[in-house]
């Protein structure tokens, strides 16, 4: 018995020439898919992308230096860790993190802006969840275990910064939307969650992004006044009513003990001079509590000096005035607002962590962001990434008209 074979589904094109040719449908697919490809090479920030890419480099020679500290450290008399444990256990949440970021990064803005909303209210019901029934570590619930243990916190930044965007974005479509009451809002609800776990560290950082945002999108002076008071009053309330609030400020103040870890840090970051000591010949960081996440800055002075730091610093300088460069002769607010808060968010939690190292900041657990070794932290991140670059894409040739804030404020 003999079976009619299907017949091949033909489709005619044009030739660059004029002429007719028949191809194929898997042709012409594969040739629609190397042409959105090439349509997003030309769109997207590259010079962007590099700032990032050369920091996960960065970041990953780093921990390969602090994850011999580390992995001593957490070695008990049942478990070895090996010298580069953590090393390739980051290594591999760099590469979840990358195709996460280049998934997040082809979609059309409209498209990026609904994922991250998404995002925001699944991760919102998920943080509602963790005082309940989320893993405790070091006397804090901010995990849950679903087959591997996710951090919320990490993964509301891009949604938070993004649907608030949207949000104040509103107003220039109707004036009369209570747009910074909505704003305040979800910030209060969001802060109270974070506090609930207890996370002061985030809940700060959660609140800068929430005040660039709502300063951007044309908040009159006596509102921005009165936001500063509000935030110098949440200061204090936490500082008498978070016991490590207190402990960490009342620290920060005295300037420490001996053997305090900022000290430490501090310590480590200068023991290898401008030059550093060379990989994996640093001795202070053995000392180091947490060498590999919230201290590695300290690991890159001691081992690669501290010229490898200065670098480190101006890439993130770089990073936030690219950005800023590609939103001078933007025309939407949304946009502007969405990048800005993304990128408050990955350089303000950068250099929160660096003032730490250097004892310019009281101790919030944070780590170096796309440096440190992470796994909710390091995919969320490089998520981060991929929707600012999905939303600062722009074709080259066509013109545009820089957003008028001046009318904004008058409305």
């Amino acid at each position: 018995m003999t079976t009619t074979p299907t017949p091949t589904r033909l489709v005619t094109t044009t030739t660059p020439e004029g002429g007719v040719r028949v191809v194929g449908h898997g042709a012409r697919f594969r040739r629609s898919r190397r042409s959105e490809l090439l349509i997003w090479w030309r769109e997207i920030d590259r010079v962007l992308l590099g700032l990032i890419l050369f920091l996960v480099v960065i970041g990953a020679i780093a921990v390969a230096a602090a994850s011999p500290a580390s992995a001593r450290r957490l070695s008990t008399s049942t478990k070895s860790l090996s010298d580069l444990h953590f090393f390739w256990i980051h290594l591999r949440w760099v590469t979840v993190g990358l195709v996460a970021m280049f998934f997040a990064s082809v979609l059309p803005k409209d498209a990026a802006r609904r994922a991250a909303i998404l995002l925001a209210l699944a991760m919102i019901v998920a943080l509602v969840l963790v005082p309940l029934v989320g893993s405790e570590v070091k006397g804090a619930r901010r995990w849950l275990w679903i087959g591997f243990s996710l951090q919320p916190s990490e993964f509301l930044k891009p949604g938070f910064a993004i649907a608030l965007a949207w949000i104040l974005s509103w107003r220039v479509r109707d004036p009369n939307i209570p747009v910074i009451a909505i704003s305040i809002g979800v910030m209060g609800l969001v802060g109270a969650l974070l506090m609930a776990q207890p996370d002061f560290g985030s809940t700060v950082l959660f609140g800068g992004v929430w005040f660039v945002l709502v300063l951007l999108s044309g908040l009159p002076l006596n509102r921005i006044l009165w936001s500063m008071g509000a935030g110098v009053l949440a200061l204090v309330a936490a500082y008498l009513f978070y016991p490590n609030a207190t402990n960490r400020i009342d620290s920060f103040i005295s300037g420490g003990s001996e053997f305090d870890q900022v000290a430490l840090a501090m310590r480590t970051l200068l023991n290898g001079g401008w030059n550093g000591t060379g990989l994996w010949l640093g001795t202070r960081k053995n000392a180091l509590p947490e060498a590999h996440t919230d201290y590695i800055f300290s690991v890159v002075g001691e081992e690669f000096g501290l010229i490898a730091c200065a670098v480190v610093v101006a890439v993130y300088c770089m990073i936030a005035l690219r950005v800023l460069m590609r939103l001078l002769d933007e025309d939407d607010l949304f946009t502007i607002l969405a990048a800005a808060g993304l990128t408050a968010q990955l350089v303000g939690q950068a250099f929160i962590n660096i003032l730490v190292n250097l004892q310019l900041f009281p101790s919030k657990g944070m780590t170096l962001p796309l440096i440190s070794y992470g796994g909710s932290s390091t995919i969320a991140l490089l998520l981060s990434v991929g929707l600012l670059l999905a939303i600062t894409r722009r074709n080259p040739y066509l013109a545009r008209e820089r957003f008028d804030f001046a009318d904004l404020v008058r409305k």
